[in-house]
């Protein structure tokens, strides 16, 4: 059988949505057509030193109009939850909410979803691990608006465990309710794109720094392997590394 060599990130069948809160690799991301939405988090807000949530949120959103864009509730409580959640909806027409399939007490979201769901705002339903979850959350939102479920397979794979049978098992749940698209979320290397891909997967949101290696994609094995030698041999000698036979031979 031949392989299938994809050499462009425009040829991969998975929508490729862009995980991060560094605005000036939004707006770079933003003008390539094959970025076809973006997600982020607190986590990743935090670690570029957002302060003002929704003045970061308003200024991404002059960014990106016109892709899916989801931003996270960050309460615990559900009242707020769901006052969060309303608000973030009212910033724009292709903002999700993302909420987590639990609170950290571990109680599920239930209640909160479907009253959303209900009232029509978009949804991203987040770190799901296994199929359980995927199951229940689809009956959720199954009766809303078009909404995301996110299971994240990168920290499947974290614990030992192959991703791609539980992701599999995610897209046939999915299969009956063509407002659901699953997302492989928290990805840990070009490769994990290729398997979403495989199993059907409609999203994977990907970090910035993983996306900026897909340059490699489709590049000739040879080639990489001789860049690498001249990588390794360049950064030796720009250290100055000696070890103390050649310095003896050199002193002869």
């Amino acid at each position: 059988m031949t392989e299938r060599v994809v050499t462009s990130p425009e040829e991969l069948r998975v929508k490729i949505f862009a995980d991060g809160a560094d605005r000036a690799g939004i707006a770079e991301l933003a003008a390539k057509p094959w970025v076809q939405g973006f997600t982020t988090n607190p986590t990743l807000m935090r670690k570029v030193g957002v302060e003002d949530y929704a003045a970061f949120a308003r200024d991404v959103l002059e960014l990106v109009p016109d892709r899916p864009i989801s931003f996270e509730v960050f309460s615990d409580e559900a009242a707020q939850m769901e006052e969060q959640a309303r608000l973030i909806s009212s910033w724009g027409e292709n903002v999700y909410v993302k909420i987590p399939v639990t609170n950290t007490r571990g109680e599920p979201s239930a209640e909160i979803v479907r009253r959303l769901a209900g009232d029509g705002v978009k949804l991203n339903i987040t770190a799901l691990t296994n199929v359980r979850q995927v199951t229940d959350v689809v009956q959720w939102v199954a009766e809303g608006p078009s909404a995301f479920i996110s299971v994240f397979a990168g920290r499947i794979a974290d614990t030992g465990r192959d991703p791609v049978p539980i992701m599999a098992a995610a897209v046939e749940a999915l299969r009956p309710h063509l407002n659901l698209q699953l997302i492989w979320a928290s990805p840990r290397e070009v490769l994990n794109l290729f398997q979403a891909e495989a199993v059907g997967c409609h999203v994977i949101t990907v970090v910035h720094d993983i996306l900026a290696k897909l340059g490699n994609l489709g590049r000739d094995l040879d080639d990489f392997s001789l860049e690498t030698v001249r990588e390794f041999f360049r950064d030796g000698q720009v250290a100055g590394y000696t070890l103390p036979t050649q310095q003896r031979i050199a002193a002869r």
